[in-house]
Parts: C-alpha cells; sequence; structure tokens
C-alpha cells in the first residue's frame, strides 16, 4: 500500500542539460517534491505565474462555496465574530501552516535538485498571493481578486527593497520569505485599492 503511494507521487522535474539531481529517497521526497512543486511547478514556461494564477482561482471558487459556511458560523459563534473575521482568521492559520510546511518541503527540494530557489518550486508564489489576497473580501466579486494577482505577481517580479536581500537567507526560509514580503507589500496595496473604490 505504502509502494503504491510512493510509486504515485511525483518524480523529480527534468533539468537542463549538465544538471543533475539526487535520487528521491522514499515518501519524504516524493511527497517535498509534491508540496512544494504543488503539481505546478512542472509546466515549464512561467511556473510561477501558473502557480499564482491557478492559486487564485482556486481561492476565489473556494470562497464560494465556503462563504454561507462562515455566515452560518459567525450567526452561531457566542462571540459574534463577523464572517469576514472568520475567514481571515482561517485563511491566516492555512498560510501560517503552508509556510512552515514550504520551508521544510524547499528545504529538502533544493537539495534534491542541487540548485537554489529552483524554478519548479512554487509553493512560497502560493503563500505570497494568499497573503495578498488575505484582507480582500468575498464581496469584492471576481475582479478584485484578478487584481490582487497582478498585484501579486508585480511585487514578486520588482521585488522592492529589501524583498531581494531576503533571498540570500540559507534554504527553504529564503525561498518562501520575499514571496511572503511580496505577499505582504501587495496585502497593503490592496487594502489601499478596497479603501480607494469604497469612499469613491
Amino acid at each position: 500500500m505504502v509502494e503504491k503511494l510512493i510509486d504515485s507521487l511525483p518524480m523529480l522535474p527534468s533539468l537542463r542539460a549538465g544538471e543533475t539531481s539526487a535520487p528521491l529517497r522514499g515518501l519524504r521526497d516524493r511527497l517535498s517534491l509534491a508540496l512544494a512543486t504543488c503539481g505546478v511547478g512542472y509546466i515549464p514556461i512561467v511556473p510561477a505565474t501558473w502557480a499564482s494564477a491557478v492559486t487564485t482561482g482556486v481561492y476565489w471558487t473556494v470562497l464560494q462555496m465556503a462563504g454561507p459556511t462562515f455566515t452560518e458560523l459567525s450567526a452561531e459563534g457566542s462571540a459574534s465574530l463577523s464572517p469576514e473575521v472568520l475567514r481571515v482568521t482561517f485563511m491566516l492559520v492555512v498560510i501560517v501552516a503552508l509556510t512552515f510546511a514550504g520551508v521544510w518541503a524547499a528545504s529538502r527540494v533544493e537539495r534534491l535538485l542541487r540548485r537554489k530557489d529552483p524554478k519548479p518550486v512554487v509553493i512560497d508564489e502560493v503563500v505570497g498571493q494568499l497573503v495578498t489576497l488575505l484582507f480582500v473580501p468575498r464581496a469584492a466579486g471576481l475582479g478584485m481578486f484578478v487584481v490582487g494577482f497582478f498585484v501579486f505577481r508585480a511585487f514578486d517580479i520588482l521585488k522592492p527593497y529589501p524583498i531581494r536581500r531576503l533571498e540570500s537567507l540559507g534554504g527553504g526560509t529564503g525561498v518562501m520569505a520575499d514571496d511572503i514580503l511580496a505577499g505582504v507589500y501587495g496585502a497593503i496595496l490592496m487594502l489601499l485599492i478596497l479603501h480607494f473604490f469604497a469612499s469613491s
């Protein structure tokens, strides 16, 4: 049973000519590769952008499905927390969990691929994109989530100070940290955009 599960998990992405990779050794290597690449990392063209786009689409879809649940929990809760507070709290837990998992997975895949911050690793874009969209309410509409996608990609590509410096941190910490800060910048800009549209 375990052997079949291991065999069903992804193999190492193909490398450029002359590059070598360490062999996969068991379930942990395959799990770290699956988590770090999120399946999207195997796309040969702009995998980071694909990861952000898929994350935005999946998050928007989940919000549409889970919105009534947050409303029900808010109505039943003794603390009378709003659905948006519940949503943000839940997403913070998800983001923190994915960050720790991403640090572990990215560190392991760096050793497997024998490269620093390899392109197939996109868990950092997933987390950064979620951070950017953290305070965007479901009621803002799909268009605002699309804006959030472009905002995060801009910060992730341009890397304003001190995002690029965070890449120098070792292992998975460096892989995750710069995208998380790009996500924080994105979240701040999205709050400003939302405030502008709300007041106009």
